[in-house]
């Protein structure tokens, strides 16, 4: 049968989206395997740092949580670091469509990403399952391997500077330690009185552990993401 020029178009798209797809994954698979060395790296020599400085019981660990996670606990806080397997373009209200970077090339704007969640650490000690966490900041990564990333206190590259730089060690250090920065200061407040003032006998005699009880850094209160 002979080739239709739609079935042509169609031939061509599988193998230009799909080649500049994979190219974006490999990136920022790269980029978030050297993400995890840096971690490690980090947390090794902050450890080191406040060695004698406080109590042995608070300290920084990094934990690899497989192929596409890593963890790193400061003190009270988990940092969740989770590379996502699929390819995303930006919605048309996304300041990155002013970028000329990406106006000079649309498929520059398909990128790659890694997100920060930012969670209290006895909610996986003691399995409080139900615990809530907060994506405090973003990576995204190209074709070409630039970057940009948006968050909470992330000013290393923002969306308006996309193009201007590939991710890098150094780029990786001050996106992590601006997340650090960030979960440190963002402190657990005590929810509303009218968010609690009412529990059931099932949530002191069927689960003991605590589960039951709902803990989250903004429980109750509106989660800020102005500055996203």
């Amino acid at each position: 049968m002979e080739t239709t020029p739609l079935r042509a178009k169609i031939l061509d798209t599988i193998i230009r989206k799909s080649t500049l797809k994979q190219k974006v994954f490999d990136n920022t698979f790269s980029a978030f395997n050297s993400l995890k060395e840096t971690l490690l790296e980090m947390a090794s020599e902050m450890d080191d740092e406040l060695d004698g400085k406080l109590d042995r019981r608070v300290r920084l660990e990094y934990r690899d949580r497989g192929k596409f996670e890593a963890q790193l606990q400061v003190a009270n806080d988990i940092l969740i670091f989770q590379m996502h397997t699929d390819v995303f373009e930006f919605d048309p209200s996304h300041a990155i469509w002013q970028n000329p970077y990406v106006k000079a090339d649309r498929e520059n704007s398909y990128c790659g990403v890694i997100n920060i969640y930012n969670f209290l650490s006895d909610s996986f000690k003691f399995n409080r399952n139900a615990d809530e966490g907060y994506l405090i900041g973003r990576i995204f990564i190209n074709r070409e391997r630039r970057y940009f990333a948006e968050g909470k206190q992330q000013t290393s590259l923002r969306a308006a500077q996309f193009g201007e730089a590939e991710i890098d060690r150094d780029a990786l250090v001050a996106i992590l330690e601006a997340a650090i920065d960030f979960s440190l200061d963002f402190d657990l407040l005590m929810p509303p009185y009218e968010e609690n003032k009412r529990v059931t006998v099932d949530q002191f005699n069927t689960k003991m552990d605590n589960s039951k009880f709902i803990t989250g850094k903004r429980l109750g209160y509106e989660f800020d993401i102005k500055d996203i």
